[in-house]
């Protein structure tokens, strides 16, 4: 049963109160057609819309079931639209961009039917007022009795207690508005039908109660009704009413789809944004991968070198005006210049002479620990006192020593070497900087092999994969220098002796025709291992070095450990590493050169005496001790006299050989190292950042090593390249501070056009929100129904703007390539793309909330009402 009490409604207008209302009251049957006539503006349609529950009363009271609704909060008032009154409007008020089955659906996605129980349901409602053919179209293509007749599919599909009507055939002809009637008049068998009309035949004819309004109140009612006698209304439990996000995203789509135009350009305008975040990014991060190219190359010519033997010659570079407080400064005078005191310091650091780092506890410490030197580096090597003698393979020509390189020696310039190697080894200098580093040929290649994939290209053959394979180094535009053929045997050495006769006697020498070598040719290119202690063969108890001795050496380098050129290799880029050429070899070839000299005789037997040099046989001599022939006995004095000349030559050659010896020089000569003591640890940092931890990570262990009483293993090291480079972070900062900057920029300016959209959208659909309303969607749900829209925008927009970024980086990345020669100077990462599409539907989302709150508290009658 429904049952109104003393109803009164009024609307304030800006001059005077209308009152819409004025204490009505009626009841209604279960099951009745009830129709409400009236002039305009008695009253019928506020009457309907207390009802329904779209519009509230200002006092007296609603009853349903026996219960009060004076109770109500916005959710019941949604669960009753939903589940117990069904609208049929006079202009249809469909959702134009969904379909028919979809529009007759949308109730019961409300009340959380189920999928295929809804689809069910709808169609059955659409073919009971003859649309079955017509569910997959959409309003616009059906005629006005057919949109009305959707509208009662609709309005009966939940299966409610109450069919509101108003003014159901105000917009049909006569034929039709009969068949409309008919539908109503027979839902009025078992359900309550009331009726607003301006049309008395047609409730004459229809109808089995006519109530006649005037003013707000009730003036006649041909079969009225006191409650008595009659069931209530079935009691059934309402349920909240619920839009899933899917329904909204539907609803959304659908709608962004009837105005494509309008929606790409919207799309358009919200993805200028994207675009210029993704573009700034994408320079960014193609500068960054460049930076970190150079950083890399850099980095992997010139690492962190601490050697055995030190000074700490960058603290004499540092800027002492650093340690200058304010006070100090605003003493000093504007218009003078002060001096940096520093050649104390210096003074103080030679007189204190060398540092001795100990490398061994270095090394011990980085390989057993997890610690921030492993964890910022990229590679780790260890040198040692420790020369690869490399020879040619074929040996018909003569013998040629591969490496160390000859060349020098060849032209008689060794002396030059020698010189340059003695001011370059100064303490605290890198041996990486050393002039026989440079001349040399063979280098380790960094065992790491993302570094190696980064830094060099196969051009033939493959990369070395065992100890005995190496590749040629080439540069990226496939050049090697002539010094580095003539060192390899690739040239012959006879060459430069007879240029080098030419420049001493005064005569000039043409430039030499450029070489070229097939792949096969260097790939055919075999070496020979030679051990530091295969130069010395055992004769009685000494060990003789038979390296002058050219068939001992033939024979040796013919049964040598055969290295194998596999692979030529380029380099990539143009990096401070680029000079680099030769034979790069793995860590592996020297780690079996340490082993085998390990395991050589000749080492052994020096190991197991440190008392007697086995190149003599005799004692090694006592510090500063030196050979005295007045301490002789006769007898030792009258055996060196019965000698020959040649004879007594030999025996002081022995003897002068031993005064210099020691049990450390001998074993450094033979090339016997300790793995765990190396001489040099090189520490190649992954950029500068982590340079920088590095160095800080050494400063953690000497003070760890402080703590412990251990200051002989506190190390000193000098950072030259580091000195060079270090503003190369704070311009990496300033730019990436300018790029935020813009950044700002446009996620302000893209927020406030994505909410200058949806409030416009929320404008356009403000029907759609009266519609919703009236199937039971509360507030919430259309506000999720407007977050839906601004996400598929947001969406859209991060989509477009992603894809026309990747469209001009195309042409970008050509033209900077072919300018430049720098590669993917353009390079958005993919998940800075999702985060960047993530981030647009989270802007617009936030941008779209004030007006999809708008939306949610429009008044649904007046919603109802707009066009």
């Amino acid at each position: 049963m429904l049952e109104i009490k003393n109803v009164t409604k009024s609307y304030k207008l800006e001059s005077f109160t209308q009152k819409a209302l004025d204490k009505l009251s009626i009841n209604f049957r279960k099951n009745e057609f009830a129709s409400i006539l009236g002039p305009s503006g008695s009253g019928k349609t506020t009457l309907l819309n207390i009802i329904g529950g779209l519009d509230h009363y200002d006092s007296g009271d609603l009853i349903i079931n026996e219960i009060s609704t004076k109770k109500y909060n916005d959710s019941d008032w949604d669960s009753y639209r939903n589940y117990r009154v069904g609208f049929v409007f006079q202009s249809y008020n469909l959702i134009p961009h969904q379909s028919v089955l979809s529009n007759v659906e949308l109730a019961l996605t409300l009340s959380g039917t189920s999928k295929q129980e809804r689809r069910r349901k709808a169609k059955s409602a659409l073919e009971k007022v003859g649309l079955k053919k017509h569910i997959n179209k959409k309003p616009s293509q059906l005629s006005g009795g057919q949109m009305q007749r959707v509208a009662i599919a609709r309005a009966l599909v939940n299966d409610p207690e109450i069919l509101l009507a108003d003014e159901p055939t105000g917009a049909l002809d006569s034929e039709t508005s009969k068949q409309v009637m008919d539908i109503l008049k027979e839902v009025s068998r078992d359900k309550l039908v009331i009726m607003v009309t301006h049309n008395p035949e047609l409730a004459q004819e229809y109808s089995n109660r006519i109530v006649k309004l005037k003013d707000g109140k009730i003036i006649d009612d041909s079969n009225p009704y006191d409650g008595k006698g009659d069931t209530s209304l079935e009691s059934s439990k309402m349920n909240k009413t619920s839009m899933k996000l899917r329904t909204a995203l539907e609803l959304s789509l659908n709608n962004l789809l009837t105005k494509k135009g309008r929606t790409i350009l919207t799309a358009f305008a919200g993805s200028i944004g994207i675009i210029g975040i993704a573009l700034i990014l994408s320079i960014s991060n193609g500068v960054k991968n460049y930076i970190n190219k150079i950083e890399e190359d850099t980095l992997t010519s010139y690492p962190i070198s601490i050697e055995k033997s030190t000074v700490d010659m960058s603290s004499i570079t540092q800027n002492e005006s650093s340690k200058i407080d304010e006070k100090e400064k605003n003493k000093r005078d504007k218009d003078k210049i002060y001096s940096i005191n520093i050649m104390n310091k210096v003074l103080n650091i030679f007189s204190n002479q060398v540092q001795n780092n100990n490398l061994k506890a270095l090394k011990e410490y980085i390989e057993s620990t997890d610690n921030g030197i492993k964890k910022n580096a990229t590679s780790i090597q260890y040198d040692y006192d420790l020369d690869l003698n490399i020879y040619s393979a074929d040996t018909s020509k003569g013998i040629l020593r591969v490496n160390p390189s000859s060349v020098l020696e060849t032209i008689g310039a060794q002396d030059l070497v020698s010189n340059q190697n003695s001011m370059t080894s100064l303490p605290g200098m890198s041996s990486s900087f050393s002039m026989s580093s440079r001349l040399n040929m063979w280098t380790e290649l960094l065992d790491n092999d993302k570094i190696l994939k980064n830094k060099y290209k196969v051009l033939s053959g493959k990369m070395p994969e065992k100890y005995n394979e190496v590749v040629l180094i080439v540069s990226d535009d496939k050049q090697i220098s002539d010094y580095a053929l003539y060192s390899l045997g690739l040239i012959d050495q006879s060459n430069l002796k007879g240029a080098m006769k030419k420049i001493k006697s005064g005569e000039e020498i043409k430039e030499e025709d450029t070489k070229s070598f097939s792949y096969d040719d260097i790939l055919g290119l075999k070496y020979k291992l030679i051990l530091n202690c295969d130069y010395y063969e055992k004769n009685g108890s000494v060990w003789e070095d038979k390296s002058d001795n050219e068939e001992y050496m033939k024979d040796k380098i013919n049964n040598a450990e055969e290295i194998k050129v596999v692979g030529i290799v380029s380099q990539r880029g143009s990096g401070l590493s680029n000079s680099e050429s030769g034979i790069g070899y793995l860590t592996s070839l020297k780690d079996y050169v340490i082993d085998k000299i390990n395991e050589s005789e000749i080492v052994k037997e020096q190991k197991s005496n440190d008392k007697v040099n086995i190149f003599t046989n005799l004692e090694f001599p006592e510090e500063g001790e030196k050979f005295d022939y007045t301490s002789l006995s006769d007898e030792q004095k009258m055996y060196l006299e019965s000698l020959s000349a040649e004879q007594m030559a030999k025996l002081m050659e022995t003897y002068a050989s031993n005064s210099d010896a020691s049990y450390e020089n001998n074993l450094s000569k033979l090339g016997s190292v300790e793995k765990d003591n190396p001489s040099t640890i090189n520490i190649y940092p992954k950029d500068f950042d982590a340079k920088e931890n590095i160095g800080n990570a050494i400063k953690k262990y000497n003070k760890i090593q402080t703590k412990e009483g251990n200051e002989d293993n506190v190390i000193v090291y000098s950072d030259i390249v580091g000195a060079l480079i270090s503003s190369v972070g704070d311009i990496v900062d300033v730019v990436s501070y300018v790029l935020i900057a813009f950044v700002t920029i446009s996620l302000v300016v893209s927020s406030i056009m994505i909410a200058i959209i949806t409030y416009i959208s929320v404008l356009e659909r403000t029907k759609e929100i009266g519609i919703l309303r009236s199937i039971g969607a509360s507030k919430k749900d259309i506000t999720h129904v407007f977050n839906a829209e601004t996400m598929i925008e947001g969406f859209s927009s991060g989509i477009l703007g992603i894809f026309i970024t990747i469209l001009i980086s195309v042409p970008v990345n050509i033209i900077v390539n072919n300018s430049f020669g720098v590669e993917n100077i353009c390079s958005l990462p993919f998940l800075a793309a999702i985060l960047l599409v993530v981030i647009s539907i989270l802007l617009t989302v936030i941008a779209g909330l004030i007006p999809s709150k708008m939306a949610a508290r429009k008044d649904p009658v007046e919603a109802l009402r707009s066009e």
